[in-house]
């Protein structure tokens, strides 16, 4: 009995212990969220030190049963996301958002067929991430590139909507064979306009760069790659999105023109050049180099600015909306948009509607399938139309309209020149491009054991566009052309599939790491294209769509076009510590473009590349965090030829047989069987760098890319009956070097913060042989030690001036006409006296992105440069005639009481002034700021109590600033464009306004 009594005692005791611990545990509930405020399912939230532990589920909510709250800590961790520690100190209710780990997202980066942790990447590569997208109003995804990625330029070809830009990766390196990047969407290379894709979809872009990036797409890969990622469905509720903005756009300053005095001045002084104006006797001067409606005009004071009656504000309209979500099995996502571009011309406007779907479903632990599509529906108004070259043209003395205020057809009685505004009226002018398209990437992946894995992806895409182009008999061209009524009707069809079977293996084996990436894959287009020309509508109203009531057929024509392209590739990879990388990749494409024994091309490439931050002797330090030494070698090749250029070409020709009218054919195009690949050598050094926890990275990297076997027209006698035939000849080189810089400058999470990006970067093209030991192809403008493009043309040196007439005289000129340089000192003007101007490639280009915040503001600014560039104005060839016939650049030309040294003397016997392309030729450089826009946020218990996520508005002005000579010396408007700055749609400017909202 007393040993049994203690044991009660003790049982007893220990019963009440339990009871109180019992009655000091608590239930702790919450709420996880992302920086985004959408829910997190799947984070798990643990008690430090303890076993004790759950998972979020659909709604980001947790309950766990914790003991002694007083003391115990709450752990929350979730990949991709920043652990976060949360003391309890006894609250029955704990929500927490979890902030993403930067370094831990900036880690994955996608590569070709894959992606890799970017301390593993060998290659070099450029990212642009969503935010960078977002930070900037853009049409198509190429925009979005601008002056963001060092060694990548965008060049906007113009204003007109529904336009895209030039893209070039590293400079050009052919000289006919194209140099357009591959884009891959979602894996499936993309083919066709980029504008059928809604950027607001883009979840990111990488640009792959080097031969050891591209060379996995082979052939394709040969001016560079960009890999396009739309958004994919999270692991997490249902969440709405909607983003809208509404701009608007204005021209962004006019041509400076002459008015209508600097006008009559102007026509007075080209007769008084020839002798023809008698300032004793203006009046009967005037009357004879004047019309009876233009001196009528002049008597009224009439002052018409053309450009404004042509140009009216435009707007651009941007809608999408979204669903996505998910859970550890199933993630999707569902999104429509709309967008509208009204330019400041009335018949230029792109309109498009577009629809994305992604779903990721897994099936048990080692199946996953997927599918994205992206459908487009869009239609172009007036894709050719230039209605401000008649406007530009227009006498300021003509007046558009009569007593009765309808339009006068030859406002000054001049039959070449018709009022532009007739264009706008009673559907004169109708042209339309409606396309569709259908994109798809389907994929299957399964894990046959660990580390290896086996993904089919299969790609179709089906294209259509259907074009339509009316001109009445009143349209503007046809007036100054004459004849009927016209009209054109053109449509095709192109059904594209890929096909890509890829097998990978990883493993690690204590130190090292392996991985294996095998590819098969074949790509195949077709292209079906008809199109119609008739002229003689009977009715009008009847524009393109009854082509059979025509009174005669112009023109039919129709063609098929077929290509294939069949794969083979493996890459290796190789690890070892963390500090040394090798990549081996092998690649074989063969190409249905060349002719049999000539179809095949092989492209190896070897990359390496060195961790020196995992060294022993870097650690323990506290000021670098990454540093890395990259280098590579390979070569890639570029098909870069039509279907069927290998078999030559046949015509029609008519001909006369045996008395009678026969049809026969003749060869238009030699054949050249031998046609082949031409050939990229690449190599490429680059460093990683990080400070101070990532608050400064970047990167500089030095390549040089030379190119064989260049696909070009080679020059025939004319005896041969063919001008040329096309060859590999020839051999060009690329060199540069690039600079990218990432900071945080101020980084106070609950004040102000700036943060940067910066990049600078110089190619310099040159080619080194053009074939047959030549060193020049006039011609065509090559030539060897040079760039791929120059400028070749008389150089003008100023204006002869009066003091020099005598000089003058010996080159058959007189004072006031454009001063030649005479190269060879001849005292003659002749072919020897051409020399290379100049080229438009740049000394060297950068572009920033500055981003400012405070509490709910953010401020961020886009701005690019390129500097050292030469362009050739059209507008300076053709509205600087100074004959009097058509109206003038506003400019300051010579007279013998204004000896100006920049423009020559206007001349009634000229067309043109001798020589006048000489006129064209300026700076290119310039600094734009190409985007300013303001954010503000709303706090998150405001938005709370409207039940929603996020709310945001913001304001932009995209291109508010330009400095450039071009500009501010010459009075042109925008320097940027490809090569030649083009009369066509205004440059303009746009206030935009905008909202962005998450339930």
């Amino acid at each position: 009995m007393k040993k049994i009594f203690p044991r009660l005692c003790c049982i007893a005791l220990c019963l009440l212990f339990h009871q109180l611990s019992q009655a000091q545990s608590i239930s702790v509930e919450g709420n996880v969220l992302a920086t985004d405020k959408t829910p997190l399912m799947g984070v798990t939230v643990s008690l430090k030190g303890k076993n004790t532990g759950t998972q979020t589920d659909q709604k980001g909510h947790y309950r766990l049963q914790v003991k002694d709250p007083a003391n115990a800590m709450l752990v929350f961790t979730f990949i991709g996301f920043t652990t976060h520690e949360e003391p309890i100190n006894g609250r029955n209710v704990i929500s927490i958002v979890l902030e993403e780990d930067r370094k831990k997202l900036d880690e994955i980066v996608v590569v070709g067929y894959g992606s890799q942790k970017k301390k593993d990447i060998t290659g070099s590569i450029s990212t642009v991430s969503t935010k960078a997208i977002q930070d900037v109003p853009v049409t198509n995804p190429q925009q979005a590139l601008q002056g963001r990625a060092p060694g990548v330029e965008v060049i906007n070809n113009s204003s007109k909507p529904g336009d895209e830009p030039q893209v070039r990766i590293r400079g050009s390196r052919s000289l006919s064979a194209g140099n357009d990047p591959l884009y891959v969407v979602d894996g499936i290379p993309y083919a066709g306009s980029l504008s059928d894709i809604g950027t607001g979809v883009i979840q990111s872009m990488d640009i792959l760069k080097d031969a050891s990036a591209t060379a996995i797409y082979g052939s394709r890969g040969a001016n560079g790659v960009v890999l396009i990622t739309t958004q994919r469905g999270k692991n997490s509720k249902p969440v709405v999105s909607y983003s809208g903005s509404y701009g608007y756009v204005k021209q962004l300053s006019e041509t400076d023109m002459m008015n209508a005095s600097r006008f009559i001045d102007m026509r007075r002084e080209a007769y008084r050049t020839i002798g023809k104006y008698d300032d004793a006797n203006p009046d009967a001067s005037d009357a004879k180099i004047f019309n009876a409606v233009e001196l009528a005009n002049i008597k009224k004071g009439t002052n018409v600015d053309w450009q404004k009656l042509m140009i009216s504000p435009g707007y651009q309209t941007n809608h999408a909306v979204s669903v996505s979500g998910g859970n550890e099995k199933t993630k999707y996502t569902v999104g429509i948009g709309y967008f509208k571009d009204q330019g400041v011309l009335k018949l230029q406007s792109y309109e498009r509607y577009n629809l994305n779907v992604g779903i990721d479903q897994q099936i048990g632990s080692r199946v996953r399938v997927g599918a994205s599509l992206l459908g487009s529906y869009s239609l172009r108004q007036g894709e050719t139309y230039n209605g401000i070259d008649n406007a530009l043209k227009m006498l300021p003395i003509a007046s558009p309209y009569d007593s009765a205020g309808k339009l006068i057809t030859y406002p000054t009685g001049d039959s070449q020149q018709p009022n532009p505004l007739l264009d706008y009226t009673n559907n004169n002018r109708v042209e339309k491009m409606s396309r569709f398209r259908i994109f798809t990437s389907l994929y299957g992946e399964v894990e046959i054991i660990d580390g290896l894995k086996y993904r089919l992806n299969v790609g179709p895409d089906i294209q259509t566009y259907n074009y339509g182009l009316f001109q009445g008999k009143n349209n503007t061209n046809l007036l100054i052309g004459g004849g009927d009524a016209t009209a054109t009707k053109g449509y095709a069809t192109t059904m594209a599939y890929t096909i890509e079977n890829v097998l990978t293996y990883n493993k690690a084996i204590k130190k090292n790491n392996f991985g294996f990436t095998g590819l098969y894959s074949v790509q195949r287009q077709n292209a079906d294209i008809t199109s119609t020309n008739v002229r003689g509508i009977p009715v009008e109203t009847q524009q393109y769509y009854n082509l059979g009531q025509a009174l005669s057929v112009t023109g039919a024509n129709s063609s098929l076009s077929s290509w294939t392209i069949l794969s083979y590739m493996g890459r290796l990879n190789y690890g070892y510590d963390n500090r040394y990388l090798l990549t081996l990749t092998l690649r074989a494409d063969g190409s249905s473009r060349f002719a049999p024994g000539k179809q095949w091309g092989y492209f190896p490439s070897v990359a390496a590349a060195w961790n020196i931050i995992n060294e022993k002797f870097l650690k323990g330090q506290n000021i670098l965090d990454n540093l890395k030494l990259r280098a590579s070698y390979g070569r890639i090749g570029n098909t870069g030829i039509n279907p069927y250029a290998t078999q030559g070409q046949l015509g029609r020709i008519p001909y006369s047989f045996a008395g009678k009218g026969a049809l026969g054919f003749v060869p238009t195009e030699l054949r050249n069987p031998n046609l082949t690949w031409e050939t990229t050598t690449s190599a490429d050094i680059g460093v990683d760098f990080g400070f101070f926890n990532g608050r400064i990275t970047g990167v500089v990297e030095w390549y040089n890319q030379r190119t064989t076997d260049l696909l070009m027209p080679h020059l025939l006698p004319f005896s041969n009956g063919f001008n040329s035939v096309l060859e590999n000849v020839g051999t060009s080189q690329n060199r540069g070097i690039e600079i990218g810089l990432s900071g945080t400058v101020i980084d106070n999470p609950k004040g102000f913060s700036w943060k940067m990006d910066v990049n600078y970067f110089r190619n310099r093209s040159k080619i080194l042989a053009i074939g047959g030991g030549r060193t020049a192809d006039v011609g065509n403008a090559w030539f060897v030690g040079h760039p791929t493009y120059v400028y070749y043309d008389y150089k003008k040196i100023g204006i002869w001036q009066t003091k020099d007439a005598q000089e003058a005289a010996l080159y058959n000129v007189k004072p006031g006409e454009i001063r030649l340089e005479d190269v060879n000192s001849d005292k003659k003007i002749d072919a020897s006296d051409r020399q290379i101007l100049g080229s438009p490639e740049p000394k060297w280009s950068g572009g920033t992105t500055q981003r400012f915040s405070y509490k709910g503001f953010e401020l961020s600014i886009v701005a690019f440069a390129r500097i050292g560039s030469m362009i050739k104005s059209d507008f300076y060839q053709n509205y600087n005639t100074l004959f009097g016939r058509y109206n003038n650049l506003n400019i300051d030309y010579f007279t013998p009481n204004n000896p100006s040294n920049d423009f020559p003397r206007p001349n009634a016997n000229q067309e043109r002034p001798s020589n006048y392309q000489s006129l064209s030729y300026f700076d290119g450089s310039f600094f734009k700021i190409r985007n300013i826009t303001l954010s503000y946020s709303l706090p998150d218990a405001m938005v709370k109590r409207m039940q929603m996520q996020e709310l945001r508005f913001n304001v932009g002005v995209k291109q508010p600033m330009i400095i450039a000579p071009y500009r501010q010396k010459w009075k042109g408007v925008d320097p940027e464009d490809v090569n030649v700055i083009g009369v066509d749609a205004p440059a303009t400017w746009m206030l935009q306004i905008g909202v962005n909202a998450k339930f």
